[in-house]
């Protein structure tokens, strides 16, 4: 928790002994997960994507008043404007959201993406008070993107597992393919992980799941008890990956991070705002609500907002 770290009486600890926790989650409300930046995008590739705090704060507070569940964010080197782990710009980055947003669920990257030192990327789960964030990223394994590998050793993984679960810091699962969820499975028999948990299915990379309904329907089937879910896709596959889990009950992943392009024939740049506009616009043809912060956060057992 908050005041006391301890994972022996943190709450993340004492899970998987109720009968929800050994079933599926079944989610009548949307998740809207936004990633605003990550570390592709640049004002060269689009002048909308955040980059420096004040940016990213303010796309964060915009799609705050649309109607977001969570954040995943992405901190920039203000400086270069590349991806950075360190822990005063995170800082910077929570304490402005929590100002207009504090039941915002605020989800740090420990992406592997640029950095594969364990200690530098666990710098932001380092966060204390109202500083602290609810979860961090975990991607599952080592993959490749198109001109780029993410480099995620098992010791890695489980470093940054062990950290969280210390912490009392819920890690937010990176599924690219059916391997990261048996890895998934793994961490949980190691004592790890504990329900419920919460993953993002990311398809469309070259080297893993494709955006295609056999793929995504594996992966969903193959989740372990007590999961809830959100499904994005890189590039041009976002929306329709985004139109099928609000179809099929799930939540959704969405922002610049994944996508730049408002329609697939890449003739508009969407904005952030854009793209969270027009999943409402699918939310309510399917008669879905979104999910606001209050209710995930009961959901995943996190603490009240500050």
């Amino acid at each position: 928790s908050r005041k006391n770290g301890s994972a022996t009486e943190h709450p993340l600890r004492c899970l998987g002994d109720g009968g929800k926790d050994r079933e599926k989650v079944k989610m009548e409300k949307l998740i809207i997960n936004f990633a605003p930046t990550g570390m592709i995008p640049t004002k060269a590739m689009t002048p909308y994507v955040p980059v420096s705090v004040s940016e990213i704060v303010e796309d964060v507070h915009a799609a705050w008043e649309a109607g977001i569940t969570m954040v995943h964010l992405h901190a920039r080197d203000p400086r270069t404007g590349q991806l950075t782990h360190q822990k005063d710009v995170y800082a910077q980055l929570i304490e402005g959201i929590r100002a207009f947003a504090p039941e915002l669920i605020i989800c740090v990257s420990l992406s592997g993406r640029n950095v594969s030192d364990v200690e530098k990327r666990a710098e932001p789960l380092d966060l204390e008070g109202r500083l602290k964030p609810d979860m961090g990223s975990l991607t599952l394994s080592s993959l490749n993107f198109n001109q780029q590998a993410s480099i995620n050793e098992p010791d890695t993984i489980q470093k940054l597992a062990q950290t969280m679960l210390q912490k009392g810091i819920r890690p937010e699962l990176e599924a690219f393919d059916a391997g990261m969820i048996n890895y998934a499975k793994y961490l949980q028999r190691k004592g790890l992980l504990f329900p419920p948990f919460y993953f993002n299915l990311i398809l469309g990379n070259i080297a893993c799941a494709q955006p295609n309904l056999l793929h995504l329907g594996v992966m969903i089937n193959d989740l372990p008890e007590g999961s809830i879910w959100s499904a994005g896709a890189v590039g041009d596959s976002q929306l329709m990956m985004n139109s099928v889990a609000i179809a099929m009950g799930g939540g959704v992943r969405v922002g610049l991070e994944d996508n730049i392009w408002y329609d697939l024939q890449r003739t508009k740049l969407a904005r952030n705002l854009d793209l969270i506009q027009r999943i409402h616009v699918l939310r309510e043809v399917h008669g879905r609500e979104w999910m606001t912060a209050a209710e995930l956060r009961k959901i995943l057992r996190l603490e009240a907002g500050l």
